[in-house]
């Protein structure tokens, strides 16, 4: 069962310990401006294609330019955006033959992340991923479509970072730059559906069982995939 966290990890989920003080944010001035742009391009802020403008995202944020160049670099290797020395940096075209090796290769990596984050989660973790959770249906039912992907990205993030695997998890952001997210969550009634989901990993995460986090995260990255095959938008809006 995931843990309370005290000087070390190791107590249920439901004892009374005292809730753990916020986590430090120990990333970089480019690391925090990078999460930023992943998050707004897997949302659709940033749409595929558009012009990535430093200074107006320095300005947003009330950094220098230095870091946000940089941050670019990043998510240039990652494949989240394209160099260009004409327009800069764009944000890059989804590539539809590379969807069902990535695919694949989402569902080994990540439930690697999610057997991890049961192993190491604490009461305080569970906590935190509920609340993003409840944001991320919120924001659904209010009809801000952006806000919810953001708000899912950030849910995912979190998840797996308590994994503590950071090189998978750099894998695994590769991978969801080349995914179609946005196309999927397009999708009518994929909020609903992806709302229960979360429900469903966040129950297995409590219990501490592994392979039943392992299953749920499967079924979830499986569900929206799955809306984009030939009628797969026609269930999904009958079920809303």
């Amino acid at each position: 069962m995931p843990r309370t966290t005290t000087a070390k990890r190791d107590g249920p989920a439901g004892s009374a310990s005292p809730s753990a003080p916020p986590q430090m944010d120990l990333r970089t001035k480019e690391e925090r401006v990078a999460d930023f742009l992943r998050e707004g391009i897997i949302s659709g802020t940033f749409p595929r294609g558009s012009r990535l403008k430093q200074a107006q995202i320095a300005e947003q944020l009330r950094l220098s330019i230095t870091p946000v160049r940089e941050a670019l670099k990043i998510l240039e290797a990652e494949g989240y955006v394209t160099g260009d020395s004409y327009r800069g940096a764009c944000v890059a075209p989804f590539d539809a033959s590379a969807s069902e090796e990535v695919l694949e290769l989402r569902l080994l990596l990540e439930e690697r992340l999610i057997r991890a984050t049961v192993e190491k989660a604490t009461a305080q973790d569970v906590r935190e991923l509920r609340a993003l959770a409840a944001e991320f249906e919120q924001a659904f039912r209010s009809g801000d479509r952006a806000a919810a992907r953001g708000v899912n990205y950030r849910f995912h993030r979190r998840l797996y970072g308590i994994a503590d695997m950071p090189q998978t998890l750099h894998f695994v952001q590769i991978l969801w730059a080349r995914y179609p997210f946005d196309l999927i969550n397009a999708v009518e009634g994929r909020g609903k559906f992806a709302a229960k989901e979360h429900e469903e990993i966040l129950r297995a995460l409590s219990s501490g069982s592994g392979s039943a986090a392992m299953l749920a995260m499967r079924r979830h990255i499986q569900s929206g995939w799955g809306l984009l095959k030939p009628g797969g938008a026609g269930r999904a809006s009958r079920r809303t």
